[in-house]
């Protein structure tokens, strides 16, 4: 997955605006765990803010009301000193980066089809009669895929100009994910690849003409907060932990978690463990908290952190938590959060749930 770290030029910004507060939140999803969600009067303020291309972005802004003043002073002892200026510049630099990766035409909003397939033939196009049914702006039949030992090969009709790397083929062996780069096979807008996963192998469409990525102009996020950077510890596991990861698919995926991150919000502590490999330059982190299947998407969120220094001190910024891709299509595979990472307050930092969904 990709993690928008990279960093961009940005225009002057745009005015503020206000916006008009909620109802008071009514529960989380996850409930329970350790401790209760915090009652209205404790919440921090929440705004909405749509991000598209720095010509039509819109942020919105509100001052945290008088009660929380003394919570927002016990927050700021965990934060970095990183100014507000490079902590604006930086999100929004992070946003822009977002917005564009989304956009491309093999992004995720370009998704529009996933085919689970078994051992045999599986013949394919948009015709009803083939047991892979593309949608309608398909050749109606386009060839066959044929799947022996965990092997997928494309035999193309007669006819139809499917190519990869740029050239027409007939037969190719179809490359999965799981040791790297897959083959990518191409045919007017569509492309599609094999992918991997603990529950078998599929066909993953992309249409870079797909209705969502046409539709898109952009995302919520709650307001920028430096609150929600914090500063953090973080504690190895020795040796570490091999876990099943929850999917959508229903199917339990093998991750490696090589430690827990832990911090402090309002005096309180709470861990989530990280996903990745000792050693790596960063973590991967899929989260779920009493925001969860409210104001952000019910299936968690997920944010990266740089790996810790030599102390143990690590940084884990909210206000980058961003949805998954499932957010925007149902034919993503994608983890969700374990129980340790199902956090019983709420992170009001991140992406806000897609409103297409």
């Amino acid at each position: 997955m990709t993690g928008y770290q990279e960093q961009i030029s940005l225009p002057p910004r745009n005015p503020l605006r206000r916006f008009a507060p909620r109802p008071p939140w009514k529960g989380g999803q996850w409930g329970g765990g350790r401790g209760e969600a915090q009652s209205d009067d404790r919440r921090l303020t929440v705004d909405r803010v749509r991000h598209k291309p720095p010509s039509v972005v819109r942020r919105l802004r509100s001052i945290p009301p008088a009660p929380f003043l003394a919570g927002l002073l016990l927050l700021a002892a965990c934060m970095t000193n990183t100014s507000e200026t490079d902590f604006h510049d930086g999100l929004e630099a992070w946003r822009t980066q977002r917005y564009a990766d989304l956009q491309k035409p093999d992004g995720y909003l370009s998704l529009a089809g996933l085919y689970w397939l078994e051992d045999g033939e599986h013949t394919f196009g948009s015709d009803s009669s083939n047991s892979v049914v593309l949608p309608v702006n398909a050749p109606l039949h386009i060839g066959t895929l044929v799947v022996l030992d965990s092997v997928v090969t494309m035999l193309v009709r007669p006819g139809i100009k499917v190519t990869v790397d740029g050239e027409a083929v007939s037969e190719r062996v179809m490359l999965d994910d799981s040791e790297g780069s897959p083959t990518i096979a191409h045919l007017d807008s569509l492309n599609w690849r094999v992918i991997s996963r603990s529950r078998g192998l599929a066909i993953r469409l992309l249409d870079r003409e797909s209705p969502t990525r046409r539709a898109f102009d952009g995302i919520e996020f709650f307001e920028p907060d430096q609150r929600w950077r914090l500063e953090a510890r973080f504690e190895p596991y020795d040796p570490p932990l091999e876990i099943a990861m929850p999917s959508i698919t229903g199917v339990d995926e093998k991750d490696t978690v090589p430690g827990v991150v832990v911090f402090e919000v309002e005096g309180t502590e709470y861990r989530l463990d990280v996903t990745g490999q000792p050693g790596d330059d960063r973590y991967f982190v899929v989260f779920g908290d009493a925001t969860s299947g409210q104001e952000t998407y019910g299936g968690g969120r997920f944010v990266w952190i740089d790996a810790e220094d030599d102390e143990g001190n690590i940084i884990i910024d909210f206000n980058r938590a961003y949805n998954p891709p499932c957010v925007f299509s149902p034919f993503a595979t994608c983890p969700l959060p374990t129980p340790n990472n199902r956090l019983p307050i709420r992170i009001e930092a991140g992406e806000l749930n897609f409103e297409g969904h």
